[in-house]
């Protein structure tokens, strides 16, 4: 009935283990994950990061199970200074970095006092660190969250005919930049590159505190989003 693509395992699997008869297999360098949710079939699709394979994810999602919507979900960076680790966002549009755009027939409404922010979401080329990169990114496409898949499932929902939402919750705020370590040590695929981790630590030792830090939020944000 319904299909998601999410990027990593971390992101959907407190959603997961919600679910009922869930079976997991592999096909074209793919993880799926599904089961039922309230008499509902659901399949993920964990793609890893990034528009290319979110989009080969999504294709290969709809092939196989043909479901009636799509969703792109998972963690998104905040580009609103009001946003909280764990709030949710749900695109009415969606924009990237090379003029590609898309209208979302939403009917829902901002809800902020409760969490629940809706508006547009900027599918990024890479992933966005620090502070600075968000405000610049906010104030040149007027997105208030930021992730680097959502685009993408949303054109293969669209040549498909396939209905599709994009909902994201916030797993980094504007409170402070993430460490820089981030980018060697968390693969494509969301994968611990334990060479770079250990390089890391062994430069520079806080980073460790630092990375339990994002970790500890980053399941507080995939409780949110389940």
């Amino acid at each position: 009935d319904i299909g998601i693509v999410s990027a990593l395992p971390i992101e959907l699997g407190q959603f997961l283990d919600r679910c009922e008869r869930v079976k997991h297999y592999k096909g074209e360098n793919l993880t799926f994950r599904g089961g039922r949710y309230d008499g509902i079939r659901v399949v993920v699709a964990e793609s890893g990061m990034g528009y290319a394979r979110a989009r080969k994810a999504a294709h290969a999602l709809i092939d196989a199970h043909k479901p009636k919507w799509i969703l792109s979900s998972g963690f998104a960076g905040a580009l609103l200074p009001t946003m909280k680790i764990g709030q949710i966002v749900v695109a009415n549009e969606i924009v990237d970095q090379h003029d590609q755009q898309m209208s979302i027939n939403l009917s829902l409404a901002s809800d902020e006092a409760n969490g629940l922010y809706v508006g547009r979401i900027l599918t990024a080329d890479e992933m966005v660190r620090t502070v600075e990169q968000k405000q610049q990114l906010h104030e040149k496409y007027g997105a208030i969250a930021v992730d680097m898949e959502s685009l993408a499932v949303a054109q293969i929902a669209a040549e498909t005919k396939t209905g599709f939402m994009a909902v994201r919750v916030i797993s980094d705020d504007m409170s402070a930049d993430l460490p820089s370590e981030i980018l060697s040590i968390v693969g494509d695929t969301g994968a611990v590159r334990v060479g770079a981790a250990l390089t890391s630590l062994f430069k520079r030792p806080e980073s460790l505190k630092d990375m339990l830090h994002l970790r500890t939020n980053a399941l507080a944000a995939a409780k949110s989003l389940a």
